[in-house]
């Protein structure tokens, strides 16, 4: 089948919005795109992508969708929560030349790994297939979206399933520079960690917030992340993500008083201490200052003392009873080793 690289004559996306009388809706943090000089730099973003694959989240009326099909790509498939766009992405459907798939669901519930052909997997080490995916992202879906694709590109599972597959999105300004910030800069934060520890992360560049519809009180950045072919932390994605949100619990005071939480009190200073000797780090470091590598040093610390310390990697601070429920599986696994002992006897 040929690709068609230009659409047939449609109506325009604010004639489109009038037509079915969209309106964004607040509760689903919903801001509508009109300038095509911008979907279609957000779309110049994502890099090479004729003959390739793509998975847009969120089109809405379908402005960054019209961009996506201005170019010579295979398929799109587009994945919408919110019914009331249907009428407008299918008008763009049925002018695709059959290279558009709609998929109505929350992409928070949607899996990602049957959207492409299997023939386009590429190993890990090699480079990123031509499968891409884009999207002008609700404000309250963006970060808990991306901690759920951070896991699933650790794991190599969805459309990590296919390779280093990239992604283009858009964030709040703030939480996008927070992904990108460097070693004891301003936005230094979790997020910083958990995105650069597992791709090589860019802020391409900023939309003014007055360039939406209805205009949200931040401006908006465009990010382009690339999965890294060895992670720069190598240990379980759920074991780094608990360290993370311990070290920057206390974002800017010292980085022990973080650790310091992922162990009960009776032990507290005694393992804190042996963190940060195994780290050969100073207690006395802020967490903003850390560098990946050294957020992966204490996290392989603290996994050594949990691989001697069974039921502690479940150790929950704020819980009376995570603290109880410790105490109880020591002492029956000691009881389970006398047993053991005597039985041998």
């Amino acid at each position: 089948m040929a690709s068609a690289t230009h659409l047939p004559p449609l109506p325009g996306i604010r004639d489109i919005i009038r037509l079915y009388r969209l309106r964004a809706k607040k509760q689903l943090a919903q801001n509508f795109l009109m300038d095509m000089n911008l979907t279609r730099k957000i779309v110049k973003t994502a890099g090479k992508i004729d003959k390739g694959h793509v998975c847009e989240v969120g089109p809405g009326p379908g402005g960054i969708t019209r961009a996506i099909l201005e170019k010579d790509i295979e398929r799109l498939v587009v994945v919408e929560k919110d019914e009331r766009f249907l009428p407008g992405l299918e008008l763009l459907k049925s002018a695709s030349s059959g290279r558009m798939d709609i998929i109505l669901n929350d992409i928070l519930q949607q899996d990602m790994a049957g959207l492409f052909p299997t023939e386009l997997a590429k190993p890990w080490k090699d480079k990123p297939p031509n499968i891409h995916i884009i999207g002008n992202l609700p404000f309250n879906v963006s970060t808990p979206l991306i901690i759920r694709w951070l896991e699933q590109i650790a794991n190599q599972k969805g459309a990590w399933s296919y390779g280093r597959t990239p992604l283009t999105l858009t964030f709040q300004k703030e939480v996008a520079e927070r992904m990108v910030a460097g070693i004891a800069e301003d936005q230094r934060s979790r997020l910083s960690i958990m995105c650069q520890y597992l791709c090589k992360v860019k802020l391409n560049f900023v939309i003014p917030g007055q360039a939406f519809v209805p205009a949200p009180d931040v401006d908006v950045g465009v990010v382009h992340f690339v999965p890294l072919i060895k992670p720069r932390i190598n240990l379980p994605y759920k074991l780094v993500e608990r360290v993370v949100a311990s070290v920057f619990h206390f974002r800017r005071k010292f980085s022990k008083k973080g650790v310091e939480i992922l162990f009960p009190p009776n032990t507290r200073a005694e393992l804190t201490n042996e963190v940060f000797e195994k780290a050969d780090l100073s207690p006395k470091i802020r967490a903003y200052q850390l560098s990946v590598e050294e957020v992966g040093r204490i996290a392989s610390a603290y996994q050594t003392i949990c691989d001697r310390t069974p039921g502690l990697d479940d150790y929950d601070y704020r819980s009376r009873e995570s603290l109880r429920e410790l105490k109880e599986l020591r002492a029956k696994r000691q009881e389970m080793a006398l047993i053991m002992m005597g039985s041998s006897d």
